[in-house]
């Protein structure tokens, strides 16, 4: 049973130290943050993503949960007190097994971007695979990403979310116990 799994040992320290690698990959995009947590989500939920949900969901914000992922539905409801949406357009966070089209994500607006999604996806390497260059604010230089589990065309894809800045979702790559933040504010290109 899916709720019998524990969730973080220490519930305010480990999110708090979640809060931090959340944070540090948002102003450092590309570079890898380790969830050190203990924690033993319901398969196939993976640890950052779960550590990301259970740190920043709660019973006020909306999160939509991929059909892949309905195992974790009522583990995500206990820890976290919020009822997954059945509406991803309209959802704060969206736990995709596949890359959406990010258009159809809420997108926030000028006066309001804060209202837009920010997309959990998880991946199968944050080492290997992709490459790509990324520029933006938090870099002083281009950093590369290599990603496995992306598809084809996401360089255009992102290009396109990047240029309704300061509208657009924001992307945490996930791949098990890592993850790497993708800002909306950041442009990306094939390496």
């Amino acid at each position: 049973m899916t709720l019998s799994l524990p969730g973080f040992a220490d519930p305010v320290a480990d999110a708090q130290a979640c809060f931090r690698a959340v944070l540090t990959a948002m102003s450092r995009p590309g570079t890898p943050q380790r969830i050190t947590s203990p924690l033993t989500p319901p398969a196939p939920l993976g640890i950052a993503a779960a550590a990301v949900l259970l740190t920043l969901v709660d019973g006020d914000t909306s999160l939509y949960l991929a059909d892949h992922f309905a195992n974790a539905a009522d583990w995500l409801r206990f820890h976290c007190g919020t009822d997954p949406s059945p509406d991803r357009t309209t959802a704060g966070f969206v736990l995709a097994d596949s890359l959406p089209d990010l258009a159809t994500l809420a997108q926030g607006s000028d006066e309001a971007p804060q209202d837009s999604a920010t997309l959990l996806l998880p991946v199968e390497s944050l080492t290997a695979g992709a490459r790509f260059t990324l520029r933006g604010p938090g870099l002083q230089a281009p950093t590369p990403l290599a990603v496995t589990g992306l598809p084809p065309d996401f360089a255009a894809r992102w290009a396109a979310n990047h240029a309704q800045f300061p509208r657009g979702i924001d992307l945490i790559l996930c791949a098990g116990d890592t993850l790497v933040a993708l800002p909306r504010s950041l442009s990306l290109g094939e390496a």
